[in-house]
């Protein structure tokens, strides 16, 4: 039994255990260091209260035996989620993606509301060179094969078979395609309440990468790993419910927008500097932006308009819904959502009203507010959004804080091959 947990970055931290230990692993829960929050990709633990200051406690993980599933490219291996607890108390750990995100939909069901939201993720899929100074190429033939299927840009049926395989999963993925990069891949999933889309988006990332490497191969949902193709987008689409299940943004009158679907794009805009934080959560984000990449730099919406920040998609009634392009494929899917969610809160909560939407082709920096530029600009903005804080927990704002200006310092020592090209031979 594999149980899988995310850690604060969205990464799959996870432990085997043989079946006939499962049931001590359920009744007390399994432990790891409680650090694994604040550790990075390469290893290095972030000062992180409660993390090194506190002697690198415990945390437990609980296997929640409801996700169980076999892995389908694994035979012998069912997997589940875990739920981290603090180890001396039944309560969640606050600053577990999946309490933070818990937390949002609660304030959210304060309101009489339940959001629904159907995740879009892009990945690249590379094959091993050793001549490349990263030891991996981008996959498939040449460029404009987006919006294809079949060998043309895929010539070894990675596509058809990674869909059978989430398929088989129970991810609930519903269609896939060649995108616009060399090699790279867009796999759509089903709608759900935002707790579950979050699971399965979490999942799929993982299960895309253990995939890949069945086929010796890498998938990254980097936010943007070459300089000469795009980046890779984290589209949610998310609209809200009742308590009959009618779809509150939706409307019959004028563009089928209510008052209340207003309201929430006008709260993910207010609070759009501080989402992108947990949106475009890297110092990679940043280089996916800017005119002409179709990815949103501008803090605007418009009614189905790819150019715009919020896209109002054509379909109306109960498929009302907004679609906020903002996100990039490295994002903590449960961080992300949880964060529209809050945006989406306030926005209702304080009725607030959202500007005209966005007419033609945007990327006008003189019709709407530019996005933060940089990671650190928009980490600082999240640090001055008090009222979002407020919705995901202030204990998990101010670990996320610490641990990705660790990463920020760290970026910033280091040399990359850029200056040494730019630099070694003339200065």
């Amino acid at each position: 039994m594999r149980v899988t947990y995310p850690d604060l970055v969205g990464i799959d931290r996870a432990r085997d255990v043989l079946v006939e230990r499962l049931p001590d692993a359920v009744e007390h829960g399994l432990a790891f260091c409680r650090a694994v929050y604040h550790t990075s990709p390469q290893g290095d633990t972030a000062d992180v209260a409660g993390g090194l200051d506190a002697g690198m406690p415990d945390i437990r993980v609980r296997p929640d035996l409801a996700t169980l599933v076999p892995l389908p490219w694994e035979p012998g291996v069912a997997q589940c989620l875990g739920e981290a607890y603090e180890p001396d108390r039944d309560e969640p750990c606050p600053e577990g993606p999946r309490e933070v995100l818990r937390r949002a939909v609660e304030r959210l069901a304060g309101l009489g509301l339940t959001a629904v939201a159907g995740p879009e993720l892009e990945y690249y899929l590379c094959d091993p060179d050793p001549g490349s100074p990263t030891g991996w190429r981008r996959y498939g033939g040449g460029p404009g094969s987006v919006y294809s299927a079949g060998r043309k840009g895929d010539p070894d049926g990675h596509l058809l078979r990674t869909l059978r395989y989430l398929r088989d999963l129970g991810l609930g993925v519903t269609m896939g395609n060649h995108e616009f990069g060399v090699g790279q891949f867009e796999i759509n999933l089903d709608h759900s309440e935002a707790l579950d889309a979050a699971d399965r988006a979490f999942r799929f990332k993982a299960a895309v990468k253990e995939i890949a490497r069945t086929e010796g191969r890498l998938a990254t949902f980097m936010a943007r790993p070459f300089n000469d193709d795009g980046g890779s987008g984290f589209h949610v689409h998310l609209s809200c419910v009742d308590a009959t299940g009618h779809n509150v943004f939706a409307s019959g009158d004028g563009d089928g927008l209510s008052d209340v679907a207003r309201a929430a794009v006008a709260g993910v805009l207010e609070h759009a500097p501080a989402l992108a934080a947990l949106l475009n959560p890297t110092v990679n984000s940043y280089k996916r932006f800017g005119p002409d990449t179709l990815a949103p730099w501008l803090i605007d919406w418009g009614l189905d308009n790819r150019s715009a920040m919020v896209r109002i998609p054509p379909e109306r009634g109960a498929a009302t819904r907004i679609e906020v392009r903002l996100g990039d494929a490295s994002a903590n899917p449960y961080l992300g959502i949880a964060g529209l969610l809050a945006a989406v809160h306030l926005g209702v909560r304080d009725k607030l009203a959202a500007p005209p939407p966005l007419e033609g082709y945007g990327y006008d920096p003189a019709k709407a507010p530019v996005l933060p530029a940089d990671l650190p600009s928009a980490l600082g903005a999240l640090a001055a959004d008090h009222a979002l804080a407020e919705v995901l927990g202030e204990r998990f704002v101010a670990s996320f804080l610490a641990y990705k200006r660790d990463e920020v310092a760290r970026f910033g020592r280091h040399v990359t091959d850029w200056e040494f090209r730019e630099y070694g031979y003339h200065l």
